[in-house]
């Protein structure tokens, strides 16, 4: 439930604020990264976190700190979830999560959006894409895919706007 988006303000706190292992502009270069690769947020972070700290047995240590926390935690719920599946405290437990993971995954949103000066020229095809994807069921993949359409088309106009061909 919202994964390495969700503990992206802790993980800031503990590498930028508290532990000063690189500043906030570096801090936000790395998400910008981390968000192209494949792969698991969490785990990449760590990997590059590790690997800037300490090199290649940083990147391995880092990246086993990341994953075998939630490893662990996942088998054993795996191992008696079945059995508590239909529970109605579990049902319960789970719906009141949902919102505090949308929290957890907005501060860092909002957090980006205020640094970079996002206005709302900019913000609106993030809003109009989970719009269309949470309420509308629209395939992610054509969403990505006619953004993309449109940031060339858009990347196009301004080439050609600037250089008046």
């Amino acid at each position: 439930m919202g994964g390495g988006y969700a503990m992206l303000s802790m993980v800031e706190i503990a590498i930028v604020d508290k532990r000063k292992y690189m500043s906030k502009e570096e801090f936000w270069d790395l998400i910008a990264v981390v968000q192209s690769l494949p792969g698991v947020f969490a785990i990449n972070t760590a990997l590059y976190v590790g690997y800037k700290l300490r090199g290649k047995k940083g990147a391995i240590f880092s990246a086993l700190g990341a994953a075998l926390p939630s490893f662990v935690a996942i088998l054993l719920i795996a191992m008696f979830f079945t059995e508590i599946k239909d529970n109605e405290v579990v049902e319960r437990i789970f719906k009141g999560i949902r919102p505090c993971v949308v929290a957890l995954i907005l501060a860092p949103a909002v957090r980006l959006i205020k640094q970079n000066s996002m206005g709302w020229k900019k913000i609106w095809i993030p809003l109009v894409s989970a719009i269309l994807i949470w309420r509308f069921k629209v395939s992610p993949i054509l969403v990505i895919l006619v953004v993309c359409v449109g940031a060339v088309l858009y990347g196009i106009y301004m080439y050609r706007k600037m250089n008046k061909v």
